[in-house]
């Protein structure tokens, strides 16, 4: 039971605790904007692993204003992606549905992207120009890009399979966004042309999974007093007899790990292209290797092991403004300890 002084332990605002269906997150909503320019809402790259950085408190009224600061820093590694398609939404009584998509050219997309017909079937007679007009004439309240990642270009993932996902397109009207995306078709975006240093971003993945676990594990119960005539990592009872079933409330052994979370308001400290200085440290990251692409350096931690696809989004609750970046030193000692 709980105490004033003792609360109960453990968040019962994620429910129910399973594992999630597919090894990266999944983005439920975009936030809106009133921006002139049409704009991509997120991108998804592979954590590689964490470092440090000494960055200057350039916070005025922070205690350590104008000193350097410490902070521990996540590495991500950022590949273009490709645009394979553009979607419209319409608004229905049942809520939003498809109105139609446009596709790129399927030979195209095959010699750009390899292993894609493992995920997707080929559109051997799909004209782009039509179903964009059909687009341009429906009553549209959302547009999306169907995007895919390039596995191929990093050596750390072992499978080469691309994730086939939707991002969120902002700025000017619908039509302003149709003609965008149709340029886009086939070709790649890059990190730099969503996010920007300094930025305030989204983070949507999926956290390590340990498996199934006892409820001291899962939700941090008090061990019961080793009077206890049976067992002390249990709780103490499942609830009252006048219910006559136990409450989905009640804290009870089973999956741990492997949820999907998202964690907002997460800083971009530094988008570096692959020509900037080297990242990778002495012998690697640990259980990744070697950073070939361009990387994003992100403020904390994220959630998944190394190797894990994490998705980015523009901020839905964006901070007031952020005092600017300076990063005076990128840690790049080896983190195996030699």
């Amino acid at each position: 039971m709980g105490d004033t002084h003792r609360p109960k332990k453990g968040s019962m605002g994620f429910g129910p605790r399973k594992r999630a269906n597919r090894p990266y997150g999944r983005v439920k909503s975009w936030p809106q904007s009133d921006a002139d320019e049409v704009k991509v809402q997120g991108f998804a790259g592979w954590k590689a692993g964490m470092t440090h950085v000494m960055m200057r408190d350039l916070n005025p009224h922070s205690p350590s204003a104008g000193a350097e600061v410490r902070k521990a820093v996540t590495v991500v590694e950022v590949p273009p992606m490709r645009v394979l398609a553009v979607r419209g939404y319409k608004m229905t009584p049942y809520g939003k549905q498809t109105a139609g998509e446009a596709w790129a050219n399927s030979e195209k997309l095959g010699d750009e992207i390899p292993n894609l017909p493992r995920r997707l079937p080929e559109r051997k007679e799909h004209d782009s120009e039509s179903h964009l007009n059909k687009l341009r004439e429906s009553n549209l309240s959302e547009i999306r890009l169907i995007v895919a990642s390039q596995p191929d270009k990093i050596s750390a993932v072992g499978s080469k399979t691309p994730a086939i996902m939707e991002m969120g397109l902002t700025g000017g009207d619908f039509s302003a966004q149709i003609d965008w995306a149709a340029e886009k078709l086939g070709e790649e975006i890059t990190v730099s042309d969503v996010f920007t240093d300094g930025a305030d971003i989204d983070v949507i993945g999926v956290t390590k999974g340990y498996g199934n676990q006892g409820v001291v594990r899962r939700f941090g119960v008090k061990l019961l007093s080793h009077k206890n005539s049976k067992r002390r990592r249990m709780i103490g009872n499942l609830g009252d007899f006048g219910t006559g079933y136990v409450r989905k409330t009640i804290r009870q052994a089973g999956q741990t790990g492997y949820h999907q979370r998202t964690e907002y308001n997460k800083r971009v400290l530094r988008i570096a292209d692959e020509e900037d200085s080297q990242i990778t440290p002495a012998g690697g990251f640990l259980h990744y290797g070697n950073i070939n692409n361009q990387y994003m350096i992100i403020q904390g931690s994220l959630p998944g092991p190394a190797k894990r696809l994490i998705r980015f989004r523009d901020a839905a609750r964006p901070r007031r403004e952020q005092p600017p970046v300076d990063i005076t030193y990128v840690s790049t000692a080896s983190k195996q300890g030699v």
